[in-house]
This record gives C-alpha cells, sequence and structure tokens, in this order.
C-alpha cells in the first residue's frame, strides 16, 4: 500500500546499560529513520563491565511476542541475536520460517564481550538445525566461525576457507567479522561469501576507541536496516561496516570509564 514505511524487527536480549542487545539494535534502526519492532528472549542485568544475571523468557513468550508483530508490521528485515536455549531458537525459526519475504540476519551470539556466555551447546546446535537454513546471511565473529566451523582461524585464508564450509553446511551467506583477531593486519577486514563470491570489506582499525561494546549487535541491526531499505547484500555490508566504524568513532562517556557507542 501506498505510503507505508518499510520496519526492522529485532529477536533478541536486552542490556540494561543500553550499549547492546536490544537496546542497540533500536538506536540503529533509529538512525536508519526506520521503525523497530522488539521480541525480547531474554533479560540481562549487564554493563560495560560483565553480564551479572540473565533471566530467559519462555519459548510459549517469544512465540506470543512474534505472533503479535509477524503480519501487522510491514517488516521487510529481521535481526536475531541473544537466544539462550533450544526452545526459543526452534519456536523462533518454526515462527519465521513463514515469512520467506523478510530478509533475515542471524548474530550466533555465543559470548558477550565481556566474556560473559550468553548461550549453551544445546542452543547452538537448534540454531545449526533450525535457524542458519533460513538466514538471508548469517554473521559469526571469528571465536564463533571457529566453532560453527570446526576449525582454527589464524589468517584471511581461514577465514575464507570457514565461510565457505559454513555456507556449505547451511545455504546461507556468511559474513565473518575481522575484529576479535588478525590485529596485526592494518585493516578491520570482514569476509563476505556469498555462494559464488569472496568480498572483503576493509575499514582502518580505530585505536584506543572510547566503547566497542556492542558493535556486533549495531552490525548486525545496520545489516538488517540496509536490507529492509533495499540495498543487495554486497550494498548492505557496505553500508552497516560503514556505520558500526561511525560509532565507534564518535563513541563517548556516559559514567566514569563507561562508554557507548554513537
Amino acid at each position: 500500500m501506498k505510503g507505508i514505511h518499510p520496519c526492522c524487527l529485532t529477536i533478541a536480549g536486552s542490556d540494561s546499560g543500553g550499549n547492546a542487545g536490544v537496546q542497540a539494535d533500536l538506536r540503529t534502526f533509529h538512525a536508519y529513520k526506520l521503525h523497530g519492532c522488539t521480541v525480547f528472549t531474554a533479560l540481562t542485568a549487564q554493563n560495560p563491565g560483565g553480564v551479572y544475571a540473565i533471566d530467559n523468557v519462555s519459548a510459549d513468550f517469544v512465540a506470543s511476542q512474534l505472533d503479535a508483530v509477524l503480519g501487522t508490521y510491514s517488516i521487510a528485515a529481521l535481526k536475531t541475536g541473544m537466544l539462550s536455549s533450544y526452545d526459543v531458537v526452534a519456536k523462533v525459526a518454526e515462527k519465521i520460517k513463514l515469512y520467506p519475504e523478510i530478509k533475515k540476519v542471524v548474530d550466533p551470539v555465543m559470548v558477550a564481550t565481556s566474556g560473559a556466555k550468553l548461550s549453551g551447546d544445546s542452543a547452538r546446535r537448534a540454531m545449526e538445525e533450525f535457524l542458519f537454513p533460513l538466514a538471508t546471511v548469517i554473521t559469526p565473529n571469528i571465536p564463533e566461525a571457529e566453532v560453527l566451523s570446526g576449525r582454527s582461524i589464524e589468517s584471511l585464508a581461514d577465514v575464507r576457507d570457514a565461510a565457505k564450509r559454513l555456507y556449505d553446511k547451511f545455504g546461507a551467506a556468511v559474513l565473518i567479522k575481522g575484529g576479535h583477531a588478525l590485529r596485526n593486519a592494518e585493516y578491520a577486514e570482514d569476509i563476505l561469501f556469498d555462494g559464488e563470491d569472496f568480498t572483503s570489506f576493509s575499514l582502518p582499525w580505530i585505536e584506543n576507541p572510547v566503547s566497542t561494546h556492542g558493535t556486533g549487535c549495531t552490525l548486525s541491526a545496520a545489516l538488517a536496516s540496509e536490507m529492509a531499505l533495499g540495498r543487495n547484500l554486497k550494498e548492505a555490508v557496505t553500508g552497516a561496516k560503514e556505520y558500526v566504524h561511525r560509532a565507534i568513532e564518535k563513541s563517548y562517556f556516559v559514567g566514569d570509564d563507561c562508554g557507548v557507542l554513537y
């Protein structure tokens, strides 16, 4: 219908400090001038120093939230973040499978920036079985890509091999984020494999940023936003990476030794 604007949906956990999770996703959607819908999968008590408590949302209530927004709002793209149980992953996959027209960014969130474990082995198995095959693109960081591909990653050649392994296994495009390793390189380099081509996306390292907490969430939300606005995958990755680079570059303090992305 004429005049209807596209929306984005985040299916993720909350961050009481506002740095990551649903809060970071909504901040990103707003920056792209998109309405954001939310499905909460967990509540966390956290700040940049750590995750102190997690209260998981039941799979039934996750399903109710999905039923409330899917088919009502003009959701053009969605992203998933923290999915901490097998049942929640299975329910999310069951619901979003009914909407093949929605672009789907799956961020396999396993460990927080602080090191806290956010999902267990059963949730990972459910992602592999149900969720990854539905994805438009999967966005693991290097430690996550090592776990999912079953191989160590120490070079860009290893990144490409892992990305191809994951594509061959799940049939979804794979964007492996380079921010967790290969720091001897001059640039932060992400590698996309779409089933046909490898594409490299590089930007210079930002020295001593105020904050990098929530960059993975922000990237996946920006990627969903870009695709909701009609960009193809390579264009969307370019735009999302530039958005995150600016957010890190302009990060600022909101407390003593506590920063947030711009």
